[in-house]
This record gives C-alpha cells, structure tokens and sequence, in this order.
C-alpha cells in the first residue's frame, strides 16, 4: 500500500462472521463455534462456503489455502493446524460485491502492480487529478479472476493476460503468470541455511513461495522514458496488541527508512537503530515505511509473542539494481527512485473514523521491468511462519534480523 488517501472513501470493516460445524452423532447436537475452537479450520470453512474453487496446499498440519477468484491469492496459512496467519476481510468476501477504487479482500500473498502514482501510474486514469476519487486499482489485479492452470498437493500455477494504460497514455500488453509452493521442509532449510538454525522437532513451520512472471505480450519494447511496471507483492496479517514488525537494512549513506508515506511516525511506533527499525503491529495507528535499494536486505520479519510465532518474509533482490518504480501520488522528478520492501500497519484515517481492519503488511518490489516483447521478469517472495520453542526461534532471528526475541519483545 502506497499513498492511499482512499481510505476515506473506502471504510471497509472486518466483520464478525460465525462459522458453525455441526457434529453428526445425532440430530439433537449443538452447533459449535469453530471461530473459538480452532481459527483455520473457521477461516477455511468461511472461503469455501463463497468460494468452491478454494485450493488447498498440504502437508501434514501445514496448509495453504488460495482463491484463484482473487488472482491466485493465498488467502492464509498454518503451521499447526490452528492458528490462522492470513488477514481474512470476511465482511467484504461475504457482502459477494464489489466496491469502489479497491477490494481488500485480505490474503497473505497478494499480486498486484507498479507503480501507484506518477506520470507513468497505472491507477489513475491519463490527465486526472492524484486524489481519492481518481485512484483505481486496474480490474486485472483487483476483482478478475486468475485461470487456474494446474494443480497438486503441493503446488499451483495460474495466469491472466490484459492490457494497461499508464498515465501518461502508455499502452501495454500483459502477461503473468503465477506459481504458489507450499515448501518441503528440506526447501525450507534450505532457504533458512544450515550454519547455526538447525531446525528442531519442537517448531511448527509452514513455508510457502510465490513465483510470480511478468511478461511483455505486446510488439514493442517497455521503456523508461514511456514507463515501465513491477511486480509488487503484499502480505496482510492479523494483528496482535503485542506484535512486532522487524525491518533489516544495509549500513551506509542516505535514509534507510523511509516513513514519509502518510506522514511521519511517531517515534512510540517505530524505532531506528543502525542496522534495524522495529515498527508496531498492533493495528492502532495507520503507518507505512519502507527501505530503498541503496539500504535494502531481502528479509523481513515480525514477531508475535501471543503466538510463539516468528514470520520471516524473503524476496529476490539484486543490489546492483537501483531502479524501483516511484508510486508517489505526484508527478514526480524521480520516478525510479522507489523502495524495495516495505511494511504497513493499519489504523483508522482519522480518530474516531473506522479502519480497514486489524492487519499489518509485509511487501517486497521487483525493480522496474524493461522488457524487449517477449521478455519476462520474475520476482519471488517467501513467506515462512515458524512457532515453537523460543530458544530455537531466538537462533533463527538472530540469524536471518540481526536482533534477537528479546529485542523484538521489549523494543517498545
């Protein structure tokens, strides 16, 4: 989420939704409340009651759930078989409507495009005026299905084709295509490397990967001077009073995080130190920041002590690439000048006024994609969510956030 001054038009509220199973050993049997008993199996119920094409990834306790209605998007996860990661926006998905200028409909691995704003924006229409009224997510990555192309027990791949015009009236032909994995646990070592993390019998941990192509179907080059896009993905999670988010970065010269997106952060919610920012994932005080390929790591994290659980978001990076799409709602001097990963905390706009809903987001960019027709770019993002043992997560997050549990739990 960039500058989204939409809010205010769009007060989306997450709504309370009882999902109820009904026990078959006689007629007389009381409904339960699946919600208390057990919040993915509720959340799971709750998607496949609106949507029968649910698909669903597993291995054991760990399982993934994606709705190729919202362009393939992985709605929510577990490791246990309990707990529930995934914000899930179930007055919205329930309503079975549309609404104006974007749908949240939730997901812990959403696709989307870039950039946002700008005079190479595919949000607003050629000419109009960067507010509320003008901003519009392009249908294709909004309220289109992605074609289901394939699946099995551990995998799935969907792809969409349309056309875009910038703002500054540049047409383009797309092409995606869209792979979700639910990770074996020897990928998962693999990702998280054997030098010091073993992983252990007391951890629940669920890995899953997006590998999401981009691809120029039309017959003329994507330029810079014309505007080129990126491949933007966000993850929203459930909200936790306790909850931390963790924000790695280079040393070096220049701002590491940029928190000028609505307005700066208080310095209560969000602190810098030379290597880290921690940012609150409380979901009670709308914020966003992010960090620019200059400073830039390819992890991101937070940590819920609620939970015992430790999420770690990684992403393809190339540090030699500078070159990020600007989503400023402006006409901008640099419009490659954007950030790599970012993280949004949700809040209402104003006090008193609702807010989208109890979630926080972990994102990562592709660089801008200047693509000879044919050509393709493809970005992948990680999502792991590890609970268990303490002293075994403390290990992993020194690891892979520079800081340990203690850190994270006290840094506010």
């Amino acid at each position: 989420m960039k500058k989204m001054s939409f809010w205010v038009i769009l007060p989306l509220l997450i709504g309370a939704v009882a999902c109820q199973s009904t026990s078959s050993t006689d007629d007389k049997t009381s409904q339960t409340d699946t919600t208390q008993m057990n919040p993915f199996a509720a959340d799971a119920a709750f998607l496949q009651k609106h949507h029968t094409d649910l698909v669903t990834l597993q291995d054991g306790e760990a399982q993934v759930l994606i709705c190729p209605a919202y362009q393939g998007r992985i709605m929510t996860s577990t490791a246990d078989g309990q707990t529930s990661y995934g914000w899930i926006n179930r007055e919205l998905i329930e309503s079975g409507k549309f609404g104006p200028h974007m749908n949240a409909f939730g997901g812990e691995d959403r696709f989307w495009l870039g950039p946002e704003g700008g005079q190479f924006a595919i949000y607003f229409k050629p000419g109009v005026e960067f507010n509320g009224d003008n901003w519009q997510t392009p249908a294709p990555i909004d309220s289109e299905p992605f074609a289901l192309v394939s699946k099995d027990d551990r995998s799935a791949r969907f792809s969409k084709d349309f056309e875009l015009t910038n703002y500054s009236g540049t047409k383009f032909s797309v092409g995606v295509e869209r792979e979700i994995h639910l990770l074996r646990p020897e990928q998962i070592r693999m990702v998280l490397g054997a030098d010091g993390v073993p992983m252990s019998d007391s951890l629940k941990v669920v890995g899953i990967e997006s590998v999401n192509t981009l691809i120029n179907k039309g017959k003329n080059p994507w330029t810079k001077e014309k505007g080129l896009l990126s491949i933007w993905i966000l993850g929203m999670y459930n909200a936790s009073p306790e909850a931390t988010i963790v924000v790695p970065f280079q040393p070096g010269k220049g701002q590491a995080v940029n928190d000028s997106y609505f307005g700066k952060v208080p310095a209560s919610r969000l602190i810098q130190k030379d290597s880290v920012a921690f940012f609150k994932a409380d979901a009670n005080q709308r914020g966003k920041i992010g960090v620019p390929p200059a400073r830039a790591k390819n992890w991101l994290g937070s940590y819920d002590p609620g939970s015992q659980t430790l999420t770690l978001v990684t992403f393809t990076f190339d540090p030699k690439n500078r070159e990020y799409v600007n989503s400023a709602w402006e006409i901008q001097k640099e419009p490659y000048a954007g950030d790599v990963a970012n993280s949004y905390n949700d809040g209402p706009m104003k006090p008193g006024q609702p807010q989208m809903g109890k979630f926080y987001e972990l994102e990562s960019s592709s660089p801008a994609a200047a693509l000879q027709p044919q050509g393709r770019l493809t970005h992948t993002h990680t999502t792991l969510h590890i609970q268990g043992d303490e002293t075994q997560l403390d290990k992993i997050a020194r690891h892979w956030l520079g800081v340990s549990l203690e850190e994270i739990v006290n840094a506010f």
